[in-house]
């Protein structure tokens, strides 16, 4: 069905939706038929009533090593409103993450990179767009833009210091050097890291977890929440909390959610 995408499900009932960057010999580079694979792919989890948790990795030694270097284009400035990366517009989703790359943030499914090998340029851009991030041992991170005359692009300059800080950002972003998976752990760059064979199971048996054990209804209303915060006030944040804590009361997944602690069982969580 896809040319340089695979995507398979794992988890009970297929909960788990896995998509796999899949130019192996190109460590995953970018093209711009997988741009489009993969965006069209994410989509469609993310409407797949089924699908509880996205996790994106990438095949063979590489996540995805940025644009492939033959695909390069001179865009103009207005290229984010040329007309092959507009999709209608969401009035339900922060234009802020309605943009070419950006899209991860406006999904309603937790999405997990595992990041198998190097994740460069617009690899480490898919990364950092993901909710969380998990590490193989032999995984390795660079910026990569400013060794090749270029700048930071794609919103890394506005998400890389969320997650690592300021003056890892600007050390990152600045140097392009390479950073191990080790150091990336350190600095928060990554959240967990496993041996390289363990990387794909454990990523998936957490999977597991959210897609069995918490309320899909909890994690949608989660994700927009952090998604939103970075807009927000403090008053603002809270306003918004109160407002989605009376709808969860009133939700069959609260009522669930109650039950099954009180009758100590397994969940059956329906998102509603």
């Amino acid at each position: 069905m896809y040319n340089e995408i695979q995507l398979s499900r794992a988890g009970t009932d297929g909960r788990i939706a896995v998509v796999t960057l899949n130019r192996p010999d190109k460590l995953n580079a970018l093209t711009r038929v997988m741009e489009a694979e993969l965006r069209e792919v994410m989509e469609q989890a993310d409407r797949d009533a089924a699908v509880r948790v996205v996790v994106l990795t990438g095949a063979g030694r590489g996540f995805c090593a940025g644009m492939d270097i033959d695909e390069l284009e001179i865009l103009p400035p207005g290229d984010i409103r040329a007309a092959q990366w507009m999709r209608p517009f969401d009035m339900n989703r922060r234009p802020d993450y309605q943009t070419r790359y950006g899209y991860f943030p406006a999904m309603r499914k937790p999405v997990i990179a595992a990041v198998n090998g190097a994740a460069a340029g617009l690899g480490l851009v898919f990364a950092l767009y993901s909710d969380i991030r998990f590490a193989s041992d032999k995984a390795a991170f660079s910026t990569a833009f400013a060794k090749r005359g270029l700048i930071a692009e794609h919103g890394i300059a506005w998400m890389l210091p969320r997650v690592v800080g300021p003056g890892h950002a600007a050390d990152l972003l600045y140097s392009a050097r390479k950073v191990s998976a080790q150091e990336a752990l350190r600095m928060g760059l990554v959240n967990r890291l496993y041996e390289a064979d363990s990387l794909l199971p454990e990523t998936l048996r957490y999977a597991e977890d959210l897609a069995q054990n918490v309320s899909p209804r909890s994690l949608g209303v989660m994700k927009r929440q952090l998604g939103e915060v970075p807009f927000q006030s403090l008053a603002e944040a809270t306003r918004d909390a109160n407002e989605a804590m009376f709808a969860s009361i009133q939700s069959a997944d609260f009522k669930e959610g109650v039950a099954h602690f009180i009758e100590r069982r397994p969940a059956r969580f329906t998102g509603e």
